[in-house]
């Protein structure tokens, strides 16, 4: 007698039975079903949803974002800039080759507005910035010789030598000398810079569109030389003064002087080329870009140095400039008309708002007695909304019986000796409607002329349970009428009947 084979354990056989399932389940077909609701106020949500997907592609999607154009971003650009204008200080006159850095006159450049001056710096060694970490001394033991601090002026000596003024003591350096803290002077550039004039040539170009436009007007070459810019009456004259686009940022002219600041000044290209040229027009706007209230990093300030020699030793001036930073940004979007986008949104409209319909075919029962299913073809319906499907499923005072309807499983005839595409196509619902094949009533012969084989099974149900109390709400169970309660009607009746599921 054959040993009895041992049973696997419980998890592998559950892991087993899921596995089947899923496999099993991955070949189901899924195809929606339609189901008429008689209720006015799920039927006005439904329109009202309609109305809003309508209203939002015909206004927002094609007026506002204009999606019938193909569009393209971030245009070609160049910018050239020039600075005129004279300013003094209490030692000298300044002209634009002295506060304009870099001369070249490209996108971003710098107008120096206050200086801190240290000048006839040579090298030697000299006390060090009380500014520096560990720089104060009180004797030279304090001070390691050939130390290097890279926040520093030099290399130090090991000497603890006095500062410039005080009684204090720092140790000595040897670098140029004397260092920043200990002889700059300060000088204000600001008095007549807010009446320096900005000269911004911009030319713009989108190659999708070979479409080409700059920000000066073909006019006599004397316009720009008598022209100030004004968004209404000289919006092609870019020149701007400087205090103009200071207070456009909103900003305060005389404090940005002294601290230094980053103003940029952005011009927009947004042009729709379905219209013509002279609508595409630069708009100009202006802001701050640095961070004007971060203690540790406010306002603007750089350093360069002249250099000359006396006596035959190299000197140098060193400059410390605060002043204000322009950078110009350009950018830009163009749109012309194209038949794929207006294809795209318009089925995309079309989808969501529900007008593409579907023709189905679906079960009905021929009426009298001793009638035969028979399949008829039904009127198609507009997509029912999601929002619409939860407040069916949800919130309905029969919301268990729409479900159990809404959701159904129809199962292949074993025995149908018809032709496979018919059968396949009897179960999509996609096939005409034949005539009264067969007849439950065993004592109805067939008509003549009419084999067996021609008989063909309609797709049925597949086999389940009858509903229990709890699928079906009813008065009783506190389901009373509800905002969403609807009229019964007779397929609720029909519920268990397989024939009953395809009268929707």
């Amino acid at each position: 007698m054959a040993a009895a084979e041992p049973k696997p354990p419980a998890g592998v056989a559950a892991a087993r039975r899921l596995a089947r399932g899923c496999w099993s389940a991955f070949w189901d077909y899924e195809t929606p079903k339609v189901i008429v609701v008689k209720n006015r106020r799920l039927g006005v949500v439904y329109r009202l949803v309609q109305l809003l997907i309508l209203l939002y592609f015909v206004w927002y999607v094609f007026i506002v974002q204009k999606s019938y154009q193909d569009r393209e971003t971030g245009p070609e650009s160049s910018v050239i800039t020039k600075v005129k204008g004279i300013t003094s200080s209490e030692h000298k006159v300044w002209d634009v080759e002295e506060y304009v850095k870099p001369p070249e006159g490209g996108s971003v450049f710098s107008i120096i507005t206050r200086i801190e001056v240290t000048p006839s710096q040579t090298l030697g060694t000299c006390p060090e910035s009380v500014r520096v970490s560990n720089a104060t001394c009180n004797s030279d033991e304090d001070c390691v010789a050939g130390e290097l601090d890279m926040l520093g002026n030099g290399v130090r000596t090991g000497r603890c030598v006095p500062y410039y003024h005080g009684a204090s003591k720092t140790c000595e350096v040897s670098g140029w000398c004397p260092v920043e803290d200990g002889a700059s002077v300060s000088q204000f550039l600001g008095k007549m810079a807010p009446n320096f004039t900005i000269l911004i040539k911009n030319s713009i170009h989108y190659p999708k569109f070979q479409f080409s436009k700059g920000n000066i007007e073909n006019r006599k070459d004397s316009y720009l030389k008598h022209c100030m810019f004004d968004e209404v009456s000289h919006l092609y004259c870019p020149i701007f003064r400087l205090g103009f686009i200071v207070e456009r940022a909103g900003e305060n002219f005389t404090e940005l002087a002294h601290t230094g600041g980053v103003i940029g000044v952005i011009i927009n290209w947004d042009c729709d080329l379905d219209l013509p040229a002279s609508n595409c027009n630069p708009k100009y706007s202006f802001r701050r870009l640095d961070p004007k209230h971060t203690p540790a990093s406010s306002g603007y300030n750089f350093r360069f140095a002249k250099y000359y020699k006396i006596n035959g030793s190299t000197t140098r001036t060193l400059i410390k400039a605060y002043g204000i930073r322009i950078d110009v940004i350009v950018h830009g979007q163009a749109g012309k008309f194209s038949l794929i986008p207006t294809i795209i949104n318009l089925a995309t409209a079309l989808t969501s708002i529900g007008v593409v319909r579907h023709t189905h075919w679906g079960l009905n029962t021929c009426g009298g007695r001793g009638s035969c299913p028979a399949l008829t073809r039904l009127s198609c319906w507009p997509q029912g909304s999601f929002l619409c499907d939860w407040i069916l499923l949800t919130f309905m005072n029969k919301n268990k019986v729409y479900s159990h309807k809404k959701f159904d499983k129809v199962c292949t005839p074993k025995d149908s000796p018809g032709s496979w595409p018919v059968t396949l196509a009897l179960v999509l619902g996609q096939a005409p409607p034949p005539p009264c094949p067969y007849s439950t009533d065993p004592s109805r012969p067939q008509e003549e002329g009419q084999s067996q084989a021609q008989v063909i099974l309609p797709p049925r149900p597949c086999p389940m349970s009858a509903l229990s109390e709890q699928m079906v709400d009813t008065p009783d169970r506190g389901a009373g009428p509800g905002p969403w309660a609807s009229e019964p009607s007779q397929q609720d009746s029909a519920l268990t009947d397989p024939r009953g599921l395809a009268q929707l």
